[in-house]
């Protein structure tokens, strides 16, 4: 989180406009890092206890500049609106998570249980700090559990 702190305080002393210093991150880095970096956004929007409208449009817009699929932005922007809706079960959220309807069969959650799996792998962030890497172990905890409970139903 220093990591981020100290980008966030460079950013607002940069004179190039926010489109700029996206642009920049995306050319510099590879998707997976720049998943990881829309992660840590919404950790910052989320660390108040609560986000405004605004704040989830701001993070939408960057993961958009970013080049990040509407799939994954979901699957990131579900993970931090569940801890603020607490009626919503369990089941919805692993189906969230894992980007998927509810009711699809086991083949299909398997499928994005193995796609998200090769996305968030922290291997493929290490080289960025243990910031990078803990939110990517993070995410990976949070799709294995949705994994496995779905495994174990289905079995």
């Amino acid at each position: 989180m220093f990591w981020v702190n100290e980008l966030i305080r460079d950013a607002t002393h940069n004179p190039d406009s926010l489109e700029t210093l996206l642009a920049q991150f995306k050319s510099s880095f590879a998707y997976e890092p720049r998943l990881i970096l829309v992660e840590l956004v919404f950790q910052v929007f989320f660390a108040n206890e609560r986000v405004t409208d605004q704040e989830l449009e701001l993070a939408r817009k960057i993961a958009e500049f970013l080049g990040i699929f509407q799939y994954d932005f979901q699957t990131i922007q579900s993970r931090y609106v569940y801890r603020q809706q607490t009626t919503v079960n369990v089941e919805q959220h692993y189906y969230e998570v894992l980007g998927l309807q509810d009711g699809v069969d086991f083949v299909e959650i398997k499928q994005a249980y193995r796609k998200l799996s090769m996305k968030y792998h922290p291997d493929k962030v290490a080289h960025l700090g243990e910031e990078f890497k803990g939110v990517a172990e993070e995410k990976m905890k949070e799709i294995n559990a949705a994994y496995q409970y779905f495994k174990k139903k289905f079995s």
